[in-house]
């Protein structure tokens, strides 16, 4: 065998041996919600855990705050940055965390 059929073998090998319930990747959108929210959405202090979250209530709460209509320190200002469909994925991902 070539070192490149080596390393392919090798690959393959590792994922097939990887579990099927292995999580998804973390969406690098979601990254920016770390800051405040945590790694994994948990949460922290005084800040909302957004991990679990029902993804339609996610999606009517990131409404309020576009819209000014829901009291925040930061996220009315931040919310409007965001597309409609980033913050599908986002409700999405953390409606995914358990």
């Amino acid at each position: 065998m070539t070192r490149i059929s080596l390393i392919a073998a090798a690959l393959g090998a590792s994922l097939l041996a990887a579990p099927a319930f292995a999580e998804q990747p973390t969406p690098l959108i979601a990254q920016g919600c770390a800051g405040c929210h945590g790694q994994s959405g948990e949460g922290q202090g005084a800040v909302a855990r957004i991990a679990g979250y029902d993804r339609d209530a996610f999606l009517a709460i990131w409404q309020e705050f576009r819209d000014n209509s829901r009291p925040a320190t930061i996220m009315n200002r931040i919310a409007p940055g965001y597309t409609d469909e980033e913050v599908q994925i986002l409700a999405d991902y953390f409606a995914s965390i358990q």
